[in-house]
């Protein structure tokens, strides 16, 4: 398989840098209604994820499932937002939700990404740039599988003397 290629517009905001307290609204075993505090990504991470998922083009959400090489180039609108690629990694991935089936929870897959999860990237590498006028990410996914092989058939190579 060759390299996926192609670009995210909009500015990525930095995941660790915004994150937000918020409150959880949940019902507990009795069914009362519940809250309790919780860390949540800031709504400007929201809106990028949102925005980011629909730029994904059909060709490229392939559920790759073997170790990846991810090379991004993000170029921001200004100096001032820290290198933060987390966000754009996520966006990248399957996308679940929980279901109820028969009394059941069950992750259901929702939308399909580039590949199955972040936990994937075996090597990344992170550019910064500035573009004032169209900040984005360009972004090369590459599977490292066939890689592999081919470092593992070259060290099996006996030479004779």
């Amino acid at each position: 398989m060759i390299a996926l290629a192609f670009t995210i517009l909009g500015e990525p905001a930095s995941k660790a840098n915004s994150r937000e307290i918020g409150t959880l609204r949940f019902r507990d075993e009795t069914g009362r209604v519940r809250t309790r505090p919780t860390v949540r990504k800031s709504d400007k991470a929201l809106a990028f994820e949102r925005f980011a998922l629909r730029q994904i083009p059909p060709r490229c959400r392939v559920q790759l499932t073997g170790p990846v090489r991810v090379t991004l180039r993000i170029f921001y609108a200004s100096e001032r937002p820290d290198l933060d690629e987390s966000v754009v990694l996520d966006v990248l991935q399957n996308r679940y939700a929980t279901v109820k089936v028969g009394g059941m929870k069950v992750r259901e897959l929702v939308q399909r990404g580039v590949y199955a999860n972040d936990r994937q990237v075996r090597e990344k590498h992170v550019y910064h740039g500035i573009d004032h006028a169209n900040p984005r990410t360009e972004i090369v996914i590459e599977p490292l599988t066939a890689q592999q092989t081919a470092l593992a058939l070259e060290s099996t190579v006996t030479v004779e003397v």
